[in-house]
């Protein structure tokens, strides 16, 4: 088990020994010129009942986010098709709300054996799931599911009232126990501290098995929402926890996810050399603006970046 101070203690190191070890495990681990990349398509939308404090969905909060049924499956493989074409490895199914209803997890079912066949590794984020929506999930050959706890479990009660912590490591251990490969990360910015990104960061280390992926968010602010007018994050404490999150995580892919567009090139490469391997590739993140794929590709053509490729028998 990993202690809160056996992680400051890393975390405060001088912030160039810190990339040193961070850059290092990394390499003992993967191959540092490469990058996973995944596309993440927004199959249902708006009018969670869910009041989390940073969310354009939410039902609590006056938002454009406009209300968006299912998709049908169709629809979602059209997307795939072109998020494969793009170079993606991997298609991420987001629908809001707090959990899925027996009609749409046969939906989504369908969808991810229909993303399987086109030969792209899958995952889906559906909100709280029992232990038989997770086996049903497993049947349909979900690789990943995708649960992020947000924040500490001492700030969470200040993001989100209508679902606990406890919640959200229930549906990671169902997940789990259904042998499905978890994504379980979480925000920066939302008015936490130091302490509690450090502890998030403990909470997901000390789980059973450590998450396969990370997404480390830097908070997009939505007009409307409680936290529109949030403090930014300071660039190096960002870096410093990705480069936690690396050594801590050995061997997790840990993904640069939301508020991607507004980081500059340099602090990204900063990240990637720190540890970070993947990053959602498109230029859209459900309901927020993302990288275009154009500049994605320039910038990791600078860096000499090569896009990783989903190999069936590794999955």
């Amino acid at each position: 088990m990993i202690t809160f101070h056996q992680a400051k203690e890393i975390f405060d190191l001088p912030f160039m020994d810190l990339l040193f070890k961070a850059h290092s495990v990394h390499r003992e681990h993967f191959d540092p010129n490469t990058i996973q990349t995944s596309t993440l398509l927004s199959i249902k939308t708006g009018a969670c009942s869910e009041n989390c404090s940073y969310c354009a969905q939410s039902s609590h909060y006056q938002t454009d986010t406009k209300k968006q049924k299912m998709l049908d499956c169709a629809q979602i493989i059209e997307y795939a098709k072109r998020a494969k074409e793009a170079g993606s490895s991997r298609f991420c199914m987001g629908a809001s709300g707090r959990s899925p209803n027996d009609e749409e997890l046969d939906e989504v079912c369908e969808a991810i054996k229909e993303v399987k066949n086109l030969g792209m590794e899958t995952c889906v984020t559906l909100g709280l799931l029992d232990k038989q929506q997770a086996k049903k999930l497993k049947s349909a050959g979900l690789d990943f599911y995708n649960h992020n706890i947000d924040t500490s479990q001492e700030f969470y009660s200040q993001i989100i009232s209508t679902r606990t912590f406890e919640d959200r490591l229930d549906t990671i251990q169902n997940v789990r126990d259904a042998d499905i490969k978890i994504c379980v990360g979480g925000i920066l910015g939302m008015g936490e501290r130091t302490q509690d990104r450090i502890n998030m960061l403990v909470s997901l280390a000390n789980l059973s098995t450590s998450p396969e992926s990370i997404p480390i968010n830097q908070l997009v602010k939505i007009p409307g929402t409680p936290l529109s007018d949030a403090p930014e994050v300071d660039k190096f404490e960002f870096v410093k926890i990705i480069a936690l999150a690396r050594i801590l995580m050995p061997t997790s892919y840990i993904r640069l996810s939301a508020g991607r567009k507004q980081m500059s090139e340099e602090l990204q490469a900063l990240c990637f050399f720190a540890g970070a391997n993947s990053v959602f590739y498109g230029d859209r993140l459900l309901t927020t603006n993302n990288n275009k794929p154009d500049s994605d590709e320039m910038l990791f053509e600078k860096l000499n970046l090569t896009k990783e490729k989903f190999i069936e028998a590794q999955a």
